[in-house]
């Protein structure tokens, strides 16, 4: 991964693929013992990848702008719009790509352990084993 310059991402933003990044806006332990919560905005271009992966705890999310379709593992393919929510369960197979002609934008909010440092974000390909979206 490497920081993005000079382009259209929100200063301090990770690039994980064309079109995708991630800004961490903070992290916070949380008052169940062992638990944090990271919060980020991830940003969708229309060109950005769908990539299948997988986050060691809850993922919550806020559409901030934009139609982002969601394929999450045992659930009927849907797409989202600006001010609407959803939640993907930890470990469960899911992907998102940006379905309008502008940017996408989503408010990610990670429970996890606080060990695990929600390594595993868009644009980080699923661990060997899983199954099938």
């Amino acid at each position: 991964m490497s920081t993005t310059e000079g382009d259209s991402h929100p200063p301090g933003a990770i690039q994980q693929a064309p079109g995708l990044s991630r800004t961490d806006l903070q992290q916070q332990d949380l008052s169940i013992p062992g638990r944090e919560m990271v919060h980020a905005r991830v940003d969708i271009g229309p060109e950005a990848p769908s990539v299948k992966h997988t986050h060691p705890g809850e993922e919550i999310i806020y559409i901030l702008e934009g139609s982002l379709e969601y394929q999450i593992e045992g659930q009927p393919t849907r797409t989202f719009h600006a001010g609407e929510a959803l939640t993907v369960p930890a470990g469960v197979v899911h992907a998102v790509r940006n379905v309008g002609n502008a940017n996408g934008a989503q408010l990610a909010t990670y429970v996890v352990e606080k060990e695990s440092r929600c390594s595993r974000l868009p644009g980080d390909p699923v661990p060997p084993g899983r199954g099938h979206a």
